[in-house]
């Protein structure tokens, strides 16, 4: 791992409690821990139950206003079938993108123990992060609501209730694609159908009341618009991210990368897990990723280089507390 710039190393005389190694509580094992991963934060949860039910608001709309009304029985079950099935994928999607682990770092890992275990070369660097406590990778970044270092963080999303990192990207990706494709498939629904209202009866071509009707019509037109503008740009952001192999934080910081960078396909080959498949586009899919070291360091350096463990204090009492960066 290389060094950064010293402009970003942490003052660390603000928080000397956090720098040193001895307290620093060991993570629980892995027995302990639940397969549960949700963000306890009030916007967050608001915001993803905002998202459902907005998404419920465009299904009612859609049939109970446009569709069963409507005389063309084809018509009706071929764009209520389609709808449907975009909308389960995309609240799916939501769903697998909000519960999924991001790729949060073990939270207190940078123990004297859990150093020794690295193995790590005399002068080799790691860099460890004062708010969790914990050895962070190369790429990772500490998230303020999560209160977790996020492998490979794009941004925190209040939509969806989680950071977006390296573990569930894809599932965000897809919950932008199919929201992006109900709004469309909303937007001309909404259009034909007041093409109907206006060459037939008002009173005849909805369940409700013309006014009643119009208002329903325009807020849904109003919704499907702003979220198709909206998911639209995130999700050409997001293949953007993947297929330059740089994320968002990473753009925004105008981080020179210290890794080495993959082709466009590779990286959405490893965002979506493996070669392409009609798995890329299910939100039920696992990812099949390769497994990568725990702390981001290098392989374990030969018996002649491990550092001994006088080296290894120094370290942990020079290098480790200097070397801090600062999000």
């Amino acid at each position: 791992m290389m060094l950064t710039p010293v402009h970003r190393f942490r003052d660390i005389e603000r928080k000397p409690e956090y720098l040193q190694p001895e307290k620093c509580v060991p993570p629980p094992s892995r027995a302990s821990l639940g397969t549960m991963w949700f963000i306890r934060d009030g916007c967050g949860i608001a915001c993803a139950v905002v998202t459902w039910m907005l998404v419920f608001y465009a299904d009612f709309v859609v049939l109970l206003v446009m569709l069963v009304p409507s005389r063309d029985y084809v018509y009706s079950v071929i764009n209520g079938t389609l709808f449907n099935t975009l909308a389960f994928l995309a609240l799916a999607s939501h769903f697998r993108a909000m519960l999924t682990d991001p790729g949060a770092v073990p939270k207190g890992n940078a123990t004297k123990e859990f150093i020794e275990s690295l193995q790590l070369k005399p002068g080799q660097v790691v860099y460890k992060c004062p708010k969790c406590c914990s050895i962070k990778p190369d790429r990772a970044h500490h998230c303020s609501v999560c209160k977790r270092c996020i492998r490979k963080m794009d941004h925190h999303c209040p939509w969806v209730n989680n950071c977006v990192g390296e573990n569930n990207q894809k599932y965000f990706v897809l919950f932008t694609m199919y929201i992006a494709l109900i709004s469309l498939h909303a937007l001309i629904m909404v259009g034909f159908h007041f093409l109907y209202c206006f060459e037939e009866d008002w009173t005849k071509c909805s369940s409700f009341s013309p006014p009643t009707t119009v208002i329903l019509l325009i807020l849904l037109c109003f919704e499907a618009l702003l979220f198709l503008i909206f998911t639209s740009v995130m999700f050409g952001t997001q293949v953007h991210s993947i297929c330059t192999d740089e994320t968002g934080i990473e753009r925004l910081k105008n981080q020179k990368p210290t890794w080495e960078k993959i082709s466009g396909w590779e990286g959405m080959r490893a965002a979506f897990g493996g070669a392409f498949s009609l798995a890329w586009l299910s939100p039920f899919s696992n990812l099949d990723c390769k497994s990568q070291p725990p702390a981001g360091v290098e392989a374990a350096a030969p018996a002649s280089a491990i550092m001994t463990q006088e080296e290894i204090e120094q370290f942990l009492a020079r290098d480790v507390a200097i070397q801090v960066l600062r999000e």
